[in-house]
């Protein structure tokens, strides 16, 4: 019974954007209209786009703390005197995905471990990796210390991290100007309902309603249209072009 349960609140993690079809005929069977489930039908591949992007977004952030993260630690083991193949070998779980597996047995059987690295940093978020690849390559050719250029490249990862964060705190407002947009829709049906003015009744049932209810779905559309051009116009001017949303 216990496994039955964390599978299916594993399957309503992974499937939440399926949460729109019983929303959308709840409001459907309130307004005695098709229109919402229709809506509701219409929304799932949408959510599920989102979703999709903001969970790519949170892998690309694990693994960037995770670059980070290595390079200290491997900095560190070196400090203290151990070999660069064995301090990269004893990182079992580096959290930069599937590529970090080639990287450790390159590591750990004599390998080409800056190929190994390179191939691991095509994912995204782990684009560090190409530099760690870089300096190793120096340290390994032309004798410069590891550890010292492991520091620097954690340090610049640190700090490109930092304006990120910085330049995503400046968005908040915008953001919050979309959260807005989505959300004040759903405040004036609330009240219309409250005052008896039957909202949904008006706006499924009558040609001034359905006018009006494609007129304020274009304009809340455009509305958030231009909201994600301006954050993704910042957040492309700002460090780490080409990461965005």
């Amino acid at each position: 019974m216990g496994e039955l349960i964390e599978r299916l609140r594993r399957l309503g993690r992974e499937r939440r954007e399926w949460i729109c079809l019983p929303l959308g005929l709840a409001v459907a069977l309130l307004g005695r209209s098709v229109l919402p489930l229709i809506a509701g039908a219409v929304a799932v591949p949408l959510v599920r786009r989102w979703l999709a992007a903001r969970r790519r977004k949170r892998e690309r952030e694990q693994r960037e703390a995770a670059v980070i993260e290595l390079c200290g630690t491997v900095a560190g083991d070196l400090r203290a005197g151990r070999q660069p193949g064995e301090a990269v070998a004893g990182i079992k779980d580096a959290g930069m995905g599937p590529g970090w597996p080639e990287v450790s047995a390159a590591a750990r059987f004599g390998g080409d471990v800056p190929d190994a690295l390179r191939k691991a940093g095509r994912q995204p978020g782990a684009e560090g990796l190409n530099g760690v690849a870089a300096c190793w390559r120096v340290a390994v050719d032309g004798g410069a210390g590891l550890a010292a250029g492991l520091e620097r490249v954690a340090a610049a990862l640190g700090a490109e991290r930092d304006q990120r964060d910085e330049l995503d705190a400046q968005l908040t407002t915008t953001r919050s100007t979309a959260v807005m947009l989505a959300v004040l829709p759903v405040l004036a049906l609330l009240m219309g309902a409250a005052l008896g003015a039957a909202p949904l009744q008006v706006l499924l049932h009558t040609p001034a309603g359905l006018g009006c209810l494609v007129l304020g779905g274009l304009l809340e559309s455009a509305g958030l249209a231009w909201t994600r051009r301006i954050v993704r116009a910042a957040v492309g001017d700002g460090p780490g072009e080409g990461k965005g949303e």
